[in-house]
């Protein structure tokens, strides 16, 4: 019965641990900039606000928790387990959160998840489309949107262009090609998607390898890939970056 009673004081504690390690978590990921990598930025006013109700939430429930005792019986021992068990799962995540430092999504994942594919498929198929941008401000993503509707390379022969991205190594690439690419978030980290240009340069990509950011300014090519037709990038200058705070496209 004593150790009964000591998990029915526990319990309600670890809830308010629970709650407010998650509003750390929160209030971390948005002050740190971490939350660029996990979400969309439409949605980071939400995060902040999730964290801030769960502080108050915590610290409300601590206040009243502490001004009243409980007890129980022998019957409540298998509910009591049930949600000390969730919470200190919740807790242990929460507490891992605080001390993992989220990466960015790297060259490997791009090739996993068919960064040469964007070249000729897309997640979302719009039956029209035309940037208002300069040729030398679209990003990546207005690029494949453009292309998607209007597939005809030549039409964009001579274009300029002034990209950032990080540099993909392929194995259908010849050795003086790589990729410049960039993931795409709708919502969260978990429905990124890559996109990517190819690049041609005039000696090996050695020079380049995978995942070193790059601000890549030059005119549109039209080159033959695999036996298909494609645009392509003719780089004029070739400048090293460091990672964005969000290395996202939109």
């Amino acid at each position: 019965m004593t150790t009964i009673r000591s998990m029915s004081q526990l319990k309600p504690w670890l809830d308010v641990m629970a709650m407010g390690a998650w509003g750390l978590l929160m209030f971390k990921l948005w002050f740190t900039g971490q939350l660029y990598l996990l979400i969309h930025p439409n949605y980071m006013w939400m995060a902040f606000a999730s964290g801030f109700v769960l502080i108050a939430l915590s610290i409300l429930e601590g206040w009243r928790i502490s001004r009243q005792r409980r007890y129980v019986d022998a019957e409540q021992h298998f509910t009591l387990i049930m949600p000390s068990l969730s919470s200190s799962l919740l807790l242990f995540v929460a507490i891992a959160g605080l001390l993992i430092t989220p990466r960015p999504f790297a060259s490997d994942t791009a090739l996993h998840r068919g960064v040469m594919d964007s070249l000729s498929m897309t997640r979302n198929k719009p039956e029209s489309f035309r940037s208002n941008s300069k040729p030398e401000e679209r990003s990546l993503i207005e690029w494949k949107r453009t292309l998607d509707v209007y597939p005809e390379p030549d039409a964009y022969t001579g274009q300029k262009v002034k990209l950032q991205g990080f540099v993909v190594h392929t194995s259908n690439l010849p050795d003086n090609f790589f990729m410049i690419s960039r993931f795409v978030i709708t919502c969260c980290a978990a429905d990124v998607y890559p996109v990517g240009l190819p690049v041609k340069l005039t000696q090996s990509r050695s020079a380049y390898p995978p995942d070193k950011w790059l601000e890549i300014e030059g005119k549109v090519i039209t080159e033959t890939i695999d036996g298909n037709r494609q645009l392509a990038i003719q780089p004029d200058k070739l400048t090293p970056i460091p990672e964005p705070k969000n290395p996202y496209d939109y």
